[in-house]
């Protein structure tokens, strides 16, 4: 193997190894919260998507990358548990635009909360730069406490 195939195959493997880790990271706070993973990424691309705090369903089948069978379910779940609505547009009747409720927004902003700071954390690491980070499991406990705050 050559060397330069060593370094690039490392930097990949380390990559992949934070990105799981960072989703790991996602999965768990989401469900500390009270949520599904999967409704944590619907309200993030309701709210941040196309940033008007709203999206249609076809909007937000593009921002998960799922069918639009499989979004309408989703987010048909995500309102019997309060955290969306869902309305007819007021333009055209066949789309259906979906939209956070309050508790949605509180759930979004506390979760939205946790991952800026992993995020920044990760940012740090991949740079080289430590200025008194947590270390790997540390992130977790934050989570708890900032979840149990908000509630």
């Amino acid at each position: 193997m050559k060397s330069r195939d060593k370094e690039m195959f490392q930097e990949l493997a380390l990559f992949r190894h934070k990105l799981r880790k960072f989703l790991r990271f996602s999965e768990d706070a989401a469900r500390e919260c009270g949520i599904t993973p999967q409704q944590h990424q619907l309200m993030l691309g309701i709210a941040g998507f196309k940033g008007r705090r709203r999206a249609t369903i076809s909007e937000i089948a593009d921002f998960l990358q799922e069918k639009h069978n499989s979004v309408v379910g989703l987010v048909d779940r995500a309102a019997q548990s309060g955290l969306v609505r869902r309305a007819e547009d007021t333009q055209d009747r066949r789309v259906v635009v979906v939209s956070l409720t309050m508790r949605g927004e509180e759930i979004l902003r506390t979760l939205s909360l946790l991952h800026h700071d992993e995020v920044n954390r990760l940012r740090r690491e991949f740079t080289g730069e430590h200025h008194g980070g947590r270390e790997s499991g540390q992130g977790r406990e934050h989570s708890r406490s900032v979840q149990h705050s908000a509630n």
